[in-house]
């Protein structure tokens, strides 16, 4: 008798990207009829794992679908686990922008623990080839599947807007304000930039030390829900985003869905969303004239907001579904074949 796939995610709420992850998924699970439930650790389960009890799996469970930072004390004995690789973080580039204890804390805490779940896990996941090469690179060299990062393409779309031609040229910042997402270079670049240009941008309370040194046109939105940022994207005329570290990019993606061009960097994961010339630049990284060349390239008419339908399919929530539902299904069944 064929069993049907019924995933439990423990996961650490961490109140970023890879909460928004967890949460999509198993809503678009529950709506195909797959039965997904998660069960939520504090915080502390990741720096301080033994203080937070084990849980045990629903008896409903054909399989567990962690994250790999997820302590490995955390996973159950007798289900298959399918462990995701949400991030590049041990890339050696990114150490001058971390902190020497958050690169400690990163180094002996995170990776040894990474490389133990990868190593238990049935099936490894990375949510771009970036990520799968770099882990492979710095963790541990495993069998992975990559399946991209979907968003709701019915949600985010885009506007009707046409900027006037006295209007100025506005772009758009979203994310976490850290170095590592390159903050401290939009002012280096909207100063360049100058009349003719503003930059709306989500920082908030975490970027106030850095305002003195901003110039005027750059304008703090602070923290947006999800309807707030289709909002900010459909009003705005191009997405900058000069990240230095990234798993997936899932910003970019939506703010492609809105029809944004986006004006990111070399060297990441957004080189597998970005084609450079067509639906956005990628410029050198740490290179201020670049990102200001391409962003009044973009402000001149070399690129249009435009959608490109089919290469955005590839980044839907639907497609995301269709991966992972495929997944569950053939780990199950491998699963129940071997009690059998």
């Amino acid at each position: 008798m064929k069993k049907e796939p019924a995933i439990w995610f423990p996961t650490i709420r961490t109140g970023t990207g890879t909460d928004v992850f967890t949460e999509r998924l198993v809503e678009g699970l529950q709506k195909q009829g797959i039965q997904a439930e998660i069960t939520w650790l504090p915080l502390r389960a990741e720096y301080l794992p033994w203080t937070v009890p084990i849980r045990k799996p629903p008896k409903w469970a054909t399989v567990v679908h962690v994250n790999t930072w997820l302590h490995s004390r955390f996973l159950p004995e007798n289900l298959p686990i399918i462990a995701t690789l949400h991030h590049s973080i041990h890339d050696s580039a990114l150490r001058p922008y971390k902190g020497w204890l958050r690169a400690m804390y990163h180094q002996y805490w995170i990776a040894p623990n990474e490389r133990r779940v990868m190593q238990r896990a049935t099936q490894v996941t990375a949510v771009s080839q970036f990520v799968a090469d770099m882990a492979k690179k710095t963790l541990c060299d495993v069998p992975m599947q990559v399946i991209y990062n979907g968003i709701d393409t019915e949600l985010f779309c885009p506007s009707s807007r046409v900027r006037q031609e006295n209007q100025p040229f506005r772009l758009l910042y979203v994310g976490s304000w850290m170095k590592r997402k390159g903050v401290d270079l939009l002012a280096p670049i909207m100063h360049e930039l100058g009349n003719g240009f503003e930059l709306h941008y989500t920082g908030g309370v975490a970027s106030e030390k850095d305002k003195l040194s901003m110039p005027s046109n750059m304008h703090d939105l602070g923290k947006l829900n999800q309807r707030a940022v289709i909002q900010a994207m459909q009003n705005s005329d191009a997405l900058l985003f000069p990240t230095r570290s990234e798993g997936f990019g899932l910003v970019a993606v939506e703010a492609m869905a809105c029809g944004l061009p986006v004006i990111t960097t070399k060297g990441t994961c957004l080189e597998e969303l970005i084609i450079h010339g067509s639906n956005g630049y990628l410029c050198e990284p740490e290179n201020i004239q670049a990102f200001v060349t391409s962003i009044r390239k973009i402000q001149s008419g070399r690129i249009e907001r435009y959608l490109d339908k089919t290469r955005l399919s590839e980044f839907s929530i639907k497609t995301m579904l269709t991966e992972y539902s495929r997944l569950y299904q053939t780990t199950t069944l491998n699963f129940t074949l071997t009690k059998v």
